[in-house]
């Protein structure tokens, strides 16, 4: 059983699959009920994906035994900061190490793009992705931009890029 990671386009079947089961979790979770299939086609449209392309971003994919089941995006934001987007793993591969690897690969991938810093937004009540990055170094940060699902922001030191 093995990972492999590596920069995706974001409209490969793939990715798009990964990317509406990204939506239908964190929309279900917030309403507290399913997501329908036209709320998940409203989410995602114009959601600036495009950016996620280098050089303002990048989108990865991750499969686990040849299945795509990981995604993570970065926004360069800045010269010196990216923001890291769009995390997920389909539940039943939690708890098996890719998400640290998914982290990984991303923070490289933001570095070659420049990013000596990552910051991230979440929600309170994803509280499994906010463990996760706080295990990864990230630390609480004051809010660096403003939104409806804003609630906490988080941000991690990369290193030099040189």
């Amino acid at each position: 059983m093995t990972w492999q990671l590596a920069p995706e386009a974001f409209d490969t079947v793939a990715a798009t699959s990964l990317r509406r089961d990204y939506y239908d979790e964190v929309a279900s979770r917030y309403w507290k009920r399913p997501a329908t299939s036209q709320e998940i086609d409203q989410g995602l449209a114009n959601d600036g994906v495009e950016l996620l392309t280098s050089p303002t971003g990048q989108f990865v994919v991750g499969r686990f035994d040849g299945e795509a089941v990981a995604c993570g995006g970065l926004l360069m934001l800045d010269s010196e900061r990216a923001e890291l987007t769009r995390v997920y793993l389909r539940p039943a591969f939690r708890g098996k190490k890719g998400a640290g690897l998914l982290l990984e690969l991303l923070e490289s991938e933001a570095r070659l793009l420049g990013a000596s810093r990552m910051v991230l937004n979440t929600r309170l009540d994803l509280v499994e992705a906010r463990s996760l990055y706080v295990r990864h170094g990230y630390h609480e940060i004051p809010a660096y931009c403003r939104g409806p699902y804003v609630e906490i922001c988080y941000g991690k030191d990369l290193g030099r890029t040189d």
